[in-house]
């Protein structure tokens, strides 16, 4: 995104509006501190501006990757997909990607206001490979990894600069623990923010296998279900 510096007038109406502070007035113009900005586009899209100066120009590669992770609008074309992660997490019921002894958790790294270098995503996903799990293959930031192994990133999108990023993966119920105490190491050598999202199927007796783990962590869980009432039902077949 750049500003064309002969229509603005300097208004500040935009600058409230950047995630990441990207924006700054300087010399009485709006100007875009390009190694800040994520390619959101939030601030062309909310039409703040009363000369219409924003505009957006083509990204390239690696560059590219900051709309993708930032702008919700855009795809990864290599995936399919649209915004930061899949939406399998939440439709279950009928992908069934996590079976009765999967557990799946989603890393959201970075949030507006805060955002994230992709190499800080990284010491994430290091350290959860390390412990074995399976990155979903249609998450966008799998797709940029160079070892899906070790969970190492390709070296040229390290440094790009996002609004979040999550970090999709599944376990069997023995190695929660083991996740679970590896973010919490990492989360002291990681200059963002991070949450956690744990799916699990519930037990026919209701019963949820991974909370008692999760409580003998002294981890404070707040349950949250989705029901789809019919509307992700698979096409007949008839």
């Amino acid at each position: 995104m750049q500003v064309n510096e002969d229509k603005c007038s300097g208004c500040e109406l935009c600058l409230d509006y950047c995630p990441v502070e990207a924006i700054v007035i300087e010399e009485k113009k709006a100007r875009i501190d390009e190694d800040l900005c994520t390619e959101c586009g939030n601030c062309k899209r909310i039409d703040i501006c009363p000369e219409d100066a924003f505009e957006e120009t083509e990204l390239e590669w690696p560059r590219s990757i900051r709309a993708i992770f930032s702008n919700p609008l855009s795809e990864c074309k290599e995936t399919g997909v649209t915004g930061r992660g899949t939406e399998e997490m939440k439709t279950n019921d009928v992908v069934g990607r996590f079976g009765p002894n999967d557990i799946g958790f989603a890393v959201d790294v970075g949030r507006p206001n805060v955002g994230t270098r992709l190499k800080e995503v990284e010491k994430l996903t290091k350290v959860v490979a390390e412990i074995g799990v399976l990155f979903a293959p249609d998450n966008p930031l799998t797709f940029l990894m160079k070892n899906k192994q070790t969970g190492e990133l390709k070296p040229e999108v390290r440094n790009e600069n996002v609004v979040s990023s999550i970090i999709e993966f599944k376990v069997g119920l023995d190695k929660v623990l083991k996740v679970v105490r590896a973010l919490k190491k990492a989360a002291k050598n990681i200059d963002t923010v991070f949450s956690v999202g744990v799916i699990s199927r519930v037990g026919v007796d209701g019963s949820i296998p991974v909370r008692s783990l999760l409580e003998s962590e002294h981890i404070d869980i707040r349950p949250n279900g989705k029901t789809n009432l019919g509307l992700g039902r698979l096409p007949s077949s008839r």
